[in-house]
């Protein structure tokens, strides 16, 4: 027993900001952003929070699949931007949604979505559930550096969710994780512990050095830093390997595979990983350049697009791949079961 995609979601914020936009606050270009990325305008939180976002989603989701937060036995959410570092964001969408199951939130940054999935996946292997709300759910643009054009112009904000229940259509299922810290982070908050000697500054944080003695750079505090070279190669190397073992796990041909439902990182990510398999390029749904990069949000999005435009029918084979900070990596191989 695995799990059927009952109903999706997504929810999008009220601000939305072209690449020309971002050149009036930094030093890029339209242009620059589009050959690097692929990426023409993003959706970033005005007054919303992430738990608004999530909850719209959740609601849509629910709405969507039939169920109210009473069917509820499970909600997970995958994040790294919640409102709180406790309580979870899972639990403050628990407590709007008016439900009573537990509730907890994931971190695999940008893999998160389908690491809960997998969660998911065991509590209905133990047969403890019967439907399970999962979020994806993300608010990159409060720990961007905004000084910072290699990644601000890249990452955005938005949710997705689906409702899951009782099924076999989860095909295969692939985790990993490289630990790497210095390649893609956010420092947490230093505090103010009299104790401890911490050497806070404003303006950067101690340079350390990763598993293989590599310095890793000063990056101001509390903000994202990314190694840009470092994580493309391993996003193309890992999205490569994970669909062409998942699809060896669940038995299935290039032919078989309906859609590709990638993580939104990078345009250039995604078409080269796409040339190095045999899978038709049209088959890899893309909507970076809409939406960019919203980490643990972007697949359940793209999947509730592709819903709601009519592009899926009942026994289409989806692929989901996905990598993140960590370094972590996911990908899945799901039928459709809705008609």
């Amino acid at each position: 027993m695995s799990f059927t995609i009952l109903g999706t979601g997504s929810a999008e914020p009220s601000l939305c900001k072209t690449n020309d936009d971002l050149a009036k606050v930094m030093d890029t270009s339209d242009e620059w952003i589009r050959s690097r990325t692929g990426i023409e305008k993003r959706r970033l939180c005005g007054e919303e929070t992430v738990t608004d976002l999530a909850c719209e989603a959740a609601e849509h989701a629910m709405e969507d699949a039939g169920v109210t937060a009473r069917d509820l036995d499970l909600i997970l959410c995958a994040t790294v931007t919640g409102d709180y570092i406790t309580p979870s964001m899972a639990c403050l969408v628990q407590e709007r949604l008016g439900a009573s199951c537990p509730a907890f939130d994931v971190n695999a940054a940008c893999a998160g979505f389908l690491y809960a999935l997998d969660v998911a996946d065991g509590y209905f292997a133990r047969d403890r559930v019967k439907r399970v709300l999962v979020i994806g759910a993300e608010a990159i643009s409060k720990i961007a550096d905004w000084e910072d054009r290699s990644t601000a112009v890249i990452f955005a904000d938005g949710a997705g969710a689906v409702v899951l229940g009782e099924g076999g259509d989860l095909l295969a299922a692939r985790l990993t994780t490289r630990g790497n810290h210095g390649a893609l982070y956010a420092e947490n908050v230093k505090g103010n512990c009299p104790f401890r000697s911490n050497g806070t500054k404003a303006e950067n944080v101690s340079e350390t050095s990763d598993s293989d003695g590599r310095e890793i750079k000063k990056a101001r505090e509390n903000y994202l830093y990314m190694d840009g070279q470092e994580v493309f190669r391993f996003a193309v190397a890992s999205m490569i390997r994970d669909l062409k073992q998942i699809m060896k796990e669940a038995g299935l041909s290039c032919g078989d595979v309906t859609y590709v439902m990638p993580h939104q990182a990078n345009r250039r990510i995604i078409d080269f990983a796409a040339s190095k398999l045999d899978i038709a390029d049209e088959k890899f749904l893309v909507n970076i350049d809409q939406r960019g990069n919203t980490s643990a949000a972007a697949i359940p999005i793209l999947l509730d697009e592709t819903r709601r435009k009519g592009m899926l029918k009942k026994g289409d084979v989806l692929l989901f791949t996905s990598f993140g900070a960590g370094l972590t990596t996911a990908a899945c191989a799901v039928r459709w079961g809705r008609e």
